[in-house]
């Protein structure tokens, strides 16, 4: 922008702070109107985005399976349709492995003997826009405190930042199908949380927002001190984590274990 180009001091250059420096800038005419236009086309699709939003919400605002799968911290609705909408019906798969592979996010194996298993890159077959769902709700969920942050912490300080979030969708996957499965919400869910993202719900769905005197659970969210009572037992459920997988050893193979042959068939 210009010979001596500067840099927006605002963080987001298109909200109305960004969109004001934006505007105060002196720039050749033709730059201008490419500006221009292109901040029209991101207004258009932010409009067709809400509209999304919009159906999205009014078809799983009644959903159970939504519901249930919202219960998990760091899911957002529009996740949760996604994975509800390629699950389907949760009994056409009869092991959380099956819902895994599905999503394509188990990883290859090899193995060779009586020696260790080594573990490659994940398959990336089946619903691949589920599976890209599910590894951004796993970015989201290491944020916040509990064991999926625990196990994300731990599998990063192995193998890196990429590789411990497609492990945490890994484990999200097989989290949803035990919670569908079973007909149970998220054992550490938290209950203001949920109920915020809850009553989000119809107002994204466009209906009226309720106005009385009575409060519903969702206004606990917005007292901070229960807000940090919740992240405190989420912390706890955390500590809990770290304890139980700091005792874990791995296997080794039975005595008399014949060793795998390759090429051969029953």
């Amino acid at each position: 922008m210009g010979d001596n180009p500067e840099y927006c001091p605002h963080a987001d250059l298109f909200n109305a702070r960004g969109r004001a420096w934006l505007a105060a800038q002196q720039l050749p005419h033709d730059e201008r109107a490419a500006i221009d236009r292109h901040v029209r086309e991101l207004d258009w699709l932010a409009e067709e985005l809400a509209l999304l939003d919009r159906e999205i919400a009014q078809v799983a605002i009644g959903d159970l399976a939504v519901n249930r799968l919202m219960t998990i911290t760091g899911v957002n609705l529009a996740v949760t349709a996604g994975i509800v909408a390629a699950i389907g019906d949760i009994s056409r798969f009869d092991s959380p492995q099956k819902l895994v592979s599905y999503f394509g996010l188990n990883p290859r194996v090899r193995k060779s003997g009586l020696g260790a298993a080594r573990h490659g890159r994940i398959r990336k077959i089946g619903r691949s826009h589920a599976r890209a769902m599910l590894v951004e709700a796993a970015w989201a969920a290491a944020k916040a405190p509990g064991p999926l942050h625990a196990s994300f912490v731990r599998i990063r300080a192995r193998r890196g930042h990429q590789v411990a979030a497609v492990a945490v969708a890994r484990k999200l996957t097989v989290l949803c199908w035990h919670l569908l499965t079973k007909g149970e919400d998220y054992l550490w869910a938290r209950p203001a949380l949920v109920a915020n993202k809850t009553r989000a719900m119809p107002l994204q769905a466009g209906h009226p927002q309720q106005k009385g005197s009575r409060r519903g659970p969702a206004y606990a969210y917005n007292i901070k001190a229960l807000r940090n009572r919740e992240m405190l037992i989420a912390a706890q459920a955390q500590r809990n984590y770290e304890r139980l997988v700091s005792q874990w050893k791995p296997r080794r193979p039975k005595p008399g274990a014949r060793a795998p042959q390759l090429g051969r068939t029953k």
